[in-house]
């Protein structure tokens, strides 16, 4: 059986044509118990093949830019990848604060050049800020990126959980916001922040596309987990309070109603939501999470399912009306979004 070619979307009006669905590596290298590289790197090789082009890591994953360096060296096919990652979540320098993000210039420069070196690359097609440094300026942060996308070590910026004000004061930098073409955020049955605040809105009056990162709720939407106890013990999911032992029973009654629309289509619960933020929103890109081939396909195939406009009111009537149980992050790990302005800060200049 032939298999169809994945489409494509514009990443931001006057930005690159990329993959409609995206890659997420995080799982290849970290928080999602042990990978196996073999595996992951068979992953890699046929998202390529298959033209989901579009990947996403960061230097907070583990080892996950190794891996993609790895096969980038082995392969010799860079070209072919549109490639994402990012740096700030936390400070991960020898004794740095890792449950701060850091925005600072010399710590931007440094880790721009590990994760080059990390990916066996000369450039990064899209670097995104992972986490807004509250004690460190937009402006800032981005001219410190500026002498790298006029170098073309960095082709396009992102941004990931900012606010709607950091990510205005962003676009306004001169000469370089125009860069900024997407802004990763969480999106999912489960989460729709971003529509209820006017954040989506928002990027959308921008020109820009909406990277949503777990778009399967971090594996909640696919039915196969039924309860924390069938996570591995180096999961890090069991911590997150939608995945509570309370609150996991309640949410899975949310998927039981997606799997009956997906019954009509003969497809799983995982396919019928990402083909439902493809039909809703045409500057979303969802970006789903896995190491391993076979959920790579299924994924896939949800570019491939065309939902009737019934269906795609039938799910956002069951999305609407759904109780989630839990935040998506506990207290603590909940992104700021905001940070000072230029006329508050004392610290280094770009």
């Amino acid at each position: 059986m032939s298999l169809k070619a994945i489409p494509t979307r514009k990443l931001g009006v006057n930005g690159p044509t990329v993959s409609a669905l995206g890659l997420g590596a995080m799982g290849m290298g970290a928080y999602y118990g042990k990978s196996d590289e073999k595996e992951s790197l068979d992953t890699l090789t046929y998202a390529a093949d298959r033209g989901v082009t579009f990947w996403d890591t960061a230097d907070i994953y583990g080892n996950s830019e190794s891996i993609i360096g790895k096969w980038f060296s082995q392969t010799c096919r860079r070209s072919e990848i549109f490639l994402a990652t990012k740096f700030g979540s936390v400070d991960l320098s020898e004794g740095g604060d890792r449950t701060r993000p850091n925005s600072k210039p010399s710590y931007i420069r440094a880790q721009l050049q590990k994760s080059l070196d990390n990916l066996q690359t000369d450039y990064i097609d899209l670097y995104y800020q992972h986490r807004v440094d509250p004690e460190v300026p937009i402006e800032v942060v981005i001219e410190t990126l500026r002498p790298f996308v006029e170098s073309g070590k960095i082709k396009w910026i992102g941004l990931s959980e900012p606010s709607i004000a950091t990510l205005q004061r962003a676009k306004a930098v001169k000469g370089v916001g125009e860069k900024i073409i997407a802004a990763q955020m969480e999106f999912s049955p489960f989460e729709l922040y971003v529509e209820k605040t006017g954040f989506a809105d928002a990027i959308k009056e921008a020109g820009m596309a909406i990277v949503a990162y777990s778009p399967l709720a971090r594996g909640l939407v696919t039915g196969r987990y039924q309860s924390p106890a069938d996570f591995k013990e180096d999961d890090f999911r069991p911590m997150l309070p939608r995945f509570s032992a309370e609150n996991f029973p309640k949410n899975l009654e949310v998927v039981k109603q997606l799997q009956e629309i997906g019954d009509k289509y003969k497809a799983t619960t995982s396919q019928i939501a990402l083909a439902w933020i493809l039909a809703e929103h045409p500057n979303f890109i969802p970006i789903p999470g896995t190491r391993s081939v076979g959920r790579l396909e299924e994924n896939a195939h949800a570019a491939e399912i065309e939902l009737s406009s019934e269906d795609v009111k039938a799910i956002r009537a069951v999305v609407e009306s759904a109780e989630v149980y839990g935040e998506r992050y506990p207290e603590e790990y909940m992104p700021a979004g905001d940070c000072i302005s230029l006329s508050e800060y004392k610290g280094e200049l770009a």
